[in-house]
């Protein structure tokens, strides 16, 4: 039923009440109730008459009056016309006439009849029956009649017909049923909060939502409870209510009371007013949004990582759209969408809604028939096309978005310049092959590693690199093709040859990792300790394949050992004058403590080096087979592929360049002051070498803690302790197994301080751990003893640890071992927290971005390796500055002593013709005081410069180096940067 309806039975049912009231009173006067005003009659009139007046005057209601049975005896004009008989045919028979059957089984009329004797009155709501027989719903009210004297003499009842209403009131509850069932299908609560009285009124579906009990009414607060803190500010109060501006549209969470579920709840309120306009209610709806909201977020989740890889791509991709111009149908297009990559690729930035006519409408009409025929045919395209403005050479891509309705492209930009500069590419990776090379021979040279060897087992070919050969006064030529084994294990002490051979077949049976020392005869005629490192590779059926491997000059260490046992005994044998003879002795310890440290360093590099060889001859072997197929290639025309093999030679180039620089780093003698060190970036620089140290049977696992404290400690001797405790958890593990490197922060209170002996505070712990051999107690408690150490002879010297122990003292921390035999070992340096930032990474900036030269600066550079200067003079002219080269130090420094304009030196360390490159500057500056210099070199720095101190004005950079750095090196140096 409509609103209009339903306004309508209710006015008419208020009219109704209002006659229905009337009557009642002139009901009562005529029955003579106590309280009626009298109904006079006119002196000498009837009063029967005068009665039938009355209930004849309205007749909208049935006015039945009965004697004291329940015989009609009076029968107004409305009962005729609601109970359709007329007063003759009804007068006589019993009122119970007018009753339904299922009524007079139960004697309503009698129990109507005697509820109005004993209580003055009794009303009714029921189905009565017409003369017809059909049914109406009435309303009626029956009250006794007495006589004057008040005497019981019969019953008057009212009734009036509420048919309309009634079924009005079923439409509305069958309505009201509906729309709850609707309200609970679509997840819809309703409520309505008293202003006045701040009782909410939900419907039963709104305290679901909720997850509270149903209920008729609640106090607001209840439901105001349960939203989180965060959002408390969306929901109305009842100040705010009282001011009539609640918040009316919102969505915030709730904590449902029944589950403990958060959920999304979204709220949509009005406040209503009375006459007046002051508020009376605040009414609305809910509805739980939580799926909704959930996919919502799903869905700008998505999007933001679709745009994400829209705006990362490299490549560019546009999207455009056709529009009629003034030129005719389709003359014209806009962009829709745009990425970064592709305002780079067309040098047209903020592209995004500007068309073509507007960008370049010069070559408008040629653009326009590319895409304009993609948009007709459907047919996609792809071309090349330079784009001068940007610089580059783009492929272009073109293909219509469905359906053709849109009118709109996609445009997609891939730039292909590198294709363009492959011979440039081909020259400079040659170059960088041949420096590769040369810094692998250097990480070598530094390492203290005499050479390289390969033996090829199936064909017993035994082939040596150059170093190796020199050493043992052998032709280089003949090593590279192949010795026999037997010229090589000539040169061996005859008191050593019995165990070098048991040592070798053991290591081919085996397989895996070969280590052992033994004594050689060199080129000079003398013998020498060395140690050779190597692994055997088999194959899957067990067969030995391959044995490459390095020899290490330990001749050192074994004299630093010999040392210090001779240093030992004369401490142990100090007599009365040890206060005199200790000052003289320290410094001759100290020297042999700090060689048998570098020693220890050096057993590392050559744990490590044991499988550099062949690791280096497969990226060299990558760099020399994509350089031959690139110049193939190129001879044959056909330069589409270039850019694989460029990637493929340049990759494996700086995988080797990577791996030189870090052993450099790692071999380097001097001891370098604590400054803030992040633990975690000098773990992640370790990784590679500590993979390649402890082998493939060994996996490597590293746990570093975010947000990890920096620690003031000196760097190397961290890495050096690192890559030691790695070596011994490999050795306690002689099957192999598993190492996690972990770090973390720890604040120690006074029992975790006291029971690692440090002071309470903040920490950083570098853990290794193991799941090898373990350790029993006592072993554990002596294991940080000097020269104590549970190795065979010859293969651990039992300072490791101690000098691990020692390092952590002096840097203000600590050093634990916890270990149970048969479940590994664990051992955690605990570090000071430093409480300022670790030093960062320095970035380089794009080729592109460095600063240009000013006119007329000039740098000199000398270097005897022409690739590298014709490299550097590249970079030196793009960048707008005047170069001169020298190919050696007399040449370099007969131009500086010339009144050439000179802004700054780069030259190579290693020059020939007995000038190195600092020899040459220091002259240099003797004429010119105030030149600037940068070193350029394939050494670690310090032993490039002999451990030297650079003056200001004096920078080096160790190869090989990005030209990038190069050029930000330059600008800084001729500006005056440190």
């Amino acid at each position: 039923m409509s609103q209009p309806e339903t306004d309508a039975l209710l006015r008419r049912a208020a009219d109704l009440e209002r006659d229905a009231a009337r009557l009642r009173d002139a009901a009562r006067r005529s029955a003579g109730e106590p309280g009626a005003a009298p109904d006079r009659a006119a002196p000498g009139s009837d009063p029967v008459p005068h009665r039938q007046a009355i209930l004849d005057s309205t007749t909208r209601f049935a006015i039945v009056g009965t004697d004291r049975d329940g015989v009609v005896t009076d029968w107004n004009a409305g009962a005729a016309r609601i109970f359709g008989w007329s007063a003759a045919d009804i007068r006589g028979r019993n009122i119970a006439d007018l009753f339904t059957p299922e009524d007079r089984a139960i004697d309503r009329p009698g129990i109507e009849m005697r509820l109005a004797l004993e209580q003055g009155r009794a009303e009714d709501e029921r189905w009565h029956l017409r003369a017809d027989g059909t049914r109406f719903w009435a309303s009626g009210e029956m009250m006794p009649l007495r006589d004057g004297d008040g005497h019981h003499i019969g019953y008057v009842k009212v009734v009036s017909d509420r048919t309309a209403e009634h079924r009005a009131g079923d439409a509305l509850q069958d309505a009201e049923m509906r729309l709850r069932r609707a309200q609970e299908a679509g997840g819809i609560g309703v409520f309505s909060v008293g202003i006045d009285d701040g009782i909410l009124h939900p419907t039963p579906e709104f305290c679901r939502l909720y997850g509270l009990p149903e209920a008729a009414t609640y106090p607001a607060s209840t439901f105001e409870r349960l939203v989180i803190p965060d959002d408390a500010y969306l929901v109305s109060t009842a100040e705010s209510r009282r001011r009539g501006e609640p918040p009316r549209d919102v969505e915030y969470r709730i904590r449902r009371p029944d589950t403990g579920e958060l959920r999304w709840i979204a709220r949509r309120g009005e406040i209503e007013r009375d006459a007046a306009g002051r508020p009376l209610r605040f009414s609305g709806i809910a509805r739980d949004v939580t799926e909704a909201r959930s996919a919502r977020d799903a869905l700008a989740t998505s999007e933001a990582r679709y745009r994400a890889l829209f705006e990362a791509v490299d490549d560019g991709f546009c999207i455009i759209e056709f529009f009629d111009g003034p030129h005719g149908p389709a003359s014209d297009f806009v962009h829709l969408e745009a990425n970064a990559g592709y305002e780079r690729h067309t040098g047209i930035p903020n592209i995004v809604g500007r068309t073509l006519r507007d960008l370049a409408p010069a070559e408008a009409e040629g653009w326009l028939e590319l895409y304009g025929g993609v948009l007709r045919t459907g047919t996609a395209i792809r071309f090349e096309r330079a784009f001068p403005l940007a610089g580059r050479h783009i492929e272009v891509s073109a293909a219509r978005i469905e359906p053709a309705s849109r009118r709109q492209v996609s445009v997609l930009f891939r730039d292909i310049s590198a294709r363009r500069r492959a011979e440039d590419a081909l020259r400079t990776s040659e170059a960088l092959a041949r420096e590769n090379i040369e810094r692998v021979q250097l990480a070598l040279a530094a390492g203290a590693i005499i050479g390289t060897w390969l033996w090829d087992l199936p064909t017993d070919r035994f082939s040596v690199d150059e170093a190796f050969a020199r050493s043992f006064g052998l032709d280089p030529a003949a090593g590279r093709e192949g010795l026999s084994l037997a010229r090589v294990v000539e040169t061996v002490h005859p008191d050593d040859c019995a165990g070098l051979a048991e040592a070798i077949q053991a290591a081919i049976a085996r397989g895996g990792a070969y280590a052992h020392q033994y004594r050689t005869r060199r080129a000079d005629g003398r013998y020498y300790w060395l140690e050779a490192n190597g692994r055997v590779e088999h194959g899957p059926d067990g067969t030995p394949l391959r044995f490459p491997g390095v020899l290490i000059d330990v001749e050192e260490r074994r004299a630093g050992e010999a040392e210090r046992a001779r240093v030992t005994e004369q401490l142990r044998s100090l007599n009365e004058t040890l206060e005199q003879r200790v000052a003289e002795r320290t410094a001759e310890l100290m020297r042999a403590e700090e060689a048998l440290r570098q020693s220890q360093k050096m057993e590392a590099v050559g744990q490590l080096t044991g499988g550099l060889a062949h690791d280096f001859n497969n990226m060299l072997a990558g760099i020399v087979g994509s350089l031959e197929l690139m110049q193939t290639r190129m001879l044959q025309g056909r330069v589409g592929d270039l850019e694989r093999y460029i990637g493929a030679a340049q990759g494996a180039a700086r995988r080797a360049a990577a791996l030189t620089h870090r052993l450099l780093a790692f071999s380097r003698r001097q001891t370098l002051a604590p400054k803030p060190t992040d633990v975690n970036r000098l773990v992640e620089g370790m990784e590679e070498l500590v993979r390649r140290t402890v082998g493939p049977a060994v996996s490597v696992e590293v746990v570093g803690a975010a947000g990890l404290w920096p620690t003031l400690v000196d760097p190397s001797q961290l890495e050096n302790a690192l890559l030691n405790l790695c070596i011994n958890a490999r050795d306690a593990m002689p099957e192999g197994g598993r190492i996690v490197v972990e770090t973390g922060n720890r604040w120690l209170d006074a029992r975790g301080a006291r029971e690692r002996d440090l002071d309470p505070g903040q920490y950083v712990a570098l853990c290794v751990s193991d799941n090898g051999t373990g350790m029993t107690p006592d072993v554990a408690a002596k294991a940080f003893d000097p020269f104590f150490t549970t190795k065979p002879l010859g293969e651990g010297t039992g300072l490791g640890l101690s000098m691990i122990y020692g390092f952590a003292k002096q840097s203000g921390g600590q050093v634990r071992i916890y270990s149970e035999p048969g479940e590994g070992t664990m051992v955690c340096i605990y570090l000071p927290r430093h409480l300022g930032e670790a030093e960062g990474v320095e970035t380089v900036p794009d080729l592109s971005e460095a600063a240009r030269a000013k006119v007329g600066e000039t740098v000199l550079v000398v270097d005897d390796e022409p690739t590298v200067r014709m490299l550097v003079t590249e970079v030196l002219e793009d960048l707008g500055y005047a170069a001169i080269e020298a190919a050696d130090g007399a040449s370099g420094l007969k131009v500086l002593q010339s009144d050439v304009r000179i802004d700054l030196l780069v030259t190579d360390v290693g020059l020939p013709g007995g000038m190195n490159g600092r020899q040459m500057a220091e002259a240099a500056l003797v004429s010119r005081p105030g030149l600037k210099v940068l070193f350029i070199t394939g050494y670690a720095e310090n032993a490039a410069l002999n451990h030297g101190h650079l003056a200001p004005g004096m920078q080096v950079l160790v190869k090989p180096f990005a030209l990038e750095a190069l050029a930000t090196r330059i600008r800084g140096l001729i500006e005056g940067a440190d």
